[in-house]
């Protein structure tokens, strides 16, 4: 009979196209893991993967079984959640996905208080671009993800739980930098400098600006609001940041000077994004309550 065990080593090469890699992120030998899918596919009569000494290939019968496989595992943890749903929240491990721009200023202020509130609670936190997060959340591969709206996400179901305005960075003694309160108008005068193409961030603050891509970067994108700072510190140019990173990016450097960009509010809304058939939705709002006070807190 096919298992679990097995479906679940496929979807593990299946991602990593390496047997090896495959095994350690199943904590199983190599030979356990290559044993259990040679058995699997002599089970279904098929072949699943074209491997070698140098690659590893889906082949074409594979994928349709490796999407079956992953809608039947999909299945058994709804299964799992439903059976939790009746227990007190956060009661089972939760893995969570949140981007870049948020994680490293949420996630420390978050966990004294869930480790308070709730210390049997196991959350397993993935750090990715939106886009990834998204396709994660819908193949079941995370059970939810903590994004900044507005983003495409099609088929899924958000609760927000933040919103928040964009603050422009500029060294002291430049071009406006004496200002309590800044224009987009006035921003598009300096050397902006964002993130780079794929971080959601970076297409708010253009949309709240209204500036065009090519009014923004002058040929640089940083993959980090760590990055553009130090950039700013250099004396290269300008940027934005979110309110949520404003203490823990600009409070120690006494160089800056972080103005409120004057642009209709929110610029930005935190959400939670989770499948519609999600059984656990009383941990998703625990974690979006916890969430809400240490912002509110700090």
């Amino acid at each position: 009979m096919i298992s679990i065990k097995q479906l679940s080593y496929a979807l593990a090469v299946e991602r990593t196209l390496h047997f090896k890699k495959a095994a350690d992120l199943c904590c199983v030998s190599q030979s356990a893991l290559s044993a259990a899918l040679s058995e699997l596919e002599r089970q279904l009569g098929l072949q699943i993967f074209e491997r070698n000494n140098k690659q590893v290939l889906v082949t074409p019968i594979g994928h349709e079984v490796l999407k079956r496989a992953k809608d039947i595992l999909l299945r058994i943890e709804d299964l799992e959640h439903l059976a939790g749903s009746r227990s007190e929240p956060l009661s089972f491990p939760m893995s969570v996905g949140v981007i870049p721009t948020v994680a490293p200023y949420l996630l420390p202020r978050i966990f004294p208080i869930l480790n308070e509130r709730f210390p049997a609670a196991e959350i397993n936190v993935v750090e990715e671009q939106s886009q990834h997060l998204v396709d994660m959340v819908r193949s079941g591969e995370i059970d939810t993800a903590i994004l900044a709206l507005p983003f495409s996400c099609e088929g899924l179901l958000s609760l927000e739980f933040w919103q928040e305005d964009f603050y422009w960075v500029t060294l002291k003694g430049t071009t406006h930098s004496q200002q309590t309160e800044i224009t987009s108008d006035e921003v598009t005068q300096s050397r902006l400098m964002l993130l780079k193409e794929g971080h959601c961030l970076k297409d708010h603050a253009l949309d709240v600006c209204k500036l065009t891509e090519q009014r923004a970067n002058h040929g640089f994108g940083a993959t980090s609001l760590n990055t553009l700072i130090q950039m700013v510190q250099g004396d290269l140019g300008t940027t934005l940041i979110p309110a949520m990173a404003k203490e823990q990016l600009t409070a120690a450097n006494d160089q800056l000077s972080v103005i409120h960009l004057n642009e209709p509010s929110p610029h930005r809304r935190i959400a939670f994004v989770f499948r519609p058939n999600y059984t656990c939705l009383s941990s998703i709002e625990a974690l979006a309550d916890i969430c809400r006070t240490s912002l509110q807190t700090t």
